[in-house]
């Protein structure tokens, strides 16, 4: 999946293919409201509004024995986390029952329908994660010894590229440490971006972290190989060694655990 930098800011793929379709969306409904029916202006707010919290809902359905154990992570939407089924399900049902004249439903299901082509077409676009192959080069581990990302073939790798100062690296690595702990069918491998072991052991200490496979690359080796601009980016390798997808920003539970099953299954 790629991302677009902008400045310091970068956005991820989905979320910049979502901010696309939402923005396309809002633009035609304050066309139609000048042009058809003053009415499409609030009903375009409101179907954005069910629309998200029906896809959140229906993303947290799915995967409930995940949220159960933490049912606040419902409201953790910075993590990801959508149904694009259910929303737009809600959102067609909605607009079925503010709309009963056959014009007005017309012309706004059609918005709805044009947004979703846009957010598709976007989609399939930063999707695709290049084939790349894992770099020959060794790194320092935080033990001590010089560590390969060959080292770990003949299984899935989660590569995750982070930093200390990077507050997303610092929310999602309790949970990545847990996951690491609980899947024995994936090598995960945490790679330090720009910082010397005594920042790192630092920070791991300090948050009570025990983790394994902590490599040093002060040099952003890693970065500039898989193309990463922005921090956390998390790898999913096969057990060749080939990356086969990659997510930018802070990953939840569901996407971590989904990407692992797709390095498998490769």
């Amino acid at each position: 999946m790629t991302a677009l930098t902008l400045g310091p800011l970068v956005f991820a793929g989905d979320r910049l293919a979502a901010i696309i379709a939402f923005g396309v969306f809002l633009g035609v409904a304050a066309l139609l409201t000048r042009r058809v029916d003053g009415r499409l202006g609030n009903w375009s707010l409101a179907v954005v509004a069910i629309g998200l919290v029906a896809a959140r809902l229906g993303h947290v359905a799915l995967h409930w024995e995940t949220f159960a154990p933490e049912p606040l992570r419902v409201f953790s939407i910075r993590e990801g986390g959508f149904s694009v089924g259910a929303g737009l399900a809600a959102a067609l049902l909605t607009t079925l029952y503010v709309f009963r004249d056959a014009r007005l439903r017309a012309w706004s299901i059609g918005a709805l329908a044009g947004a979703f082509v846009v957010w598709n077409t976007a989609w399939q676009l930063v999707a695709a994660s290049s084939a790349v192959a894992a770099p020959a080069g060794s790194f320092v581990a935080l033990e001590g010894a010089d560590r390969s990302l060959g080292d770990f073939a003949g299984k899935p790798v989660v590569l995750n590229l982070w930093a200390s100062w990077c507050p997303p690296c610092r929310r999602e690595m309790p949970m990545m440490a847990t996951m690491a702990a609980e899947r024995d069918d994936a090598a995960f491998v945490f790679a330090n971006q720009g910082e010397g072991a005594q920042a790192v052991s630092q920070f791991l200490a300090g948050a009570d972290l025990a983790i394994d496979h902590v490599l040093l690359d002060p040099a952003y080796a890693l970065a500039r190989h898989y193309g990463v601009s922005g921090y956390p980016a998390t790898l999913f390798l096969d057990a060749g060694g080939t990356l086969r997808s990659l997510h930018f920003g802070e990953i939840s539970r569901e996407a971590l655990a989904a990407g692992i099953d797709s390095a498998k299954a490769n």
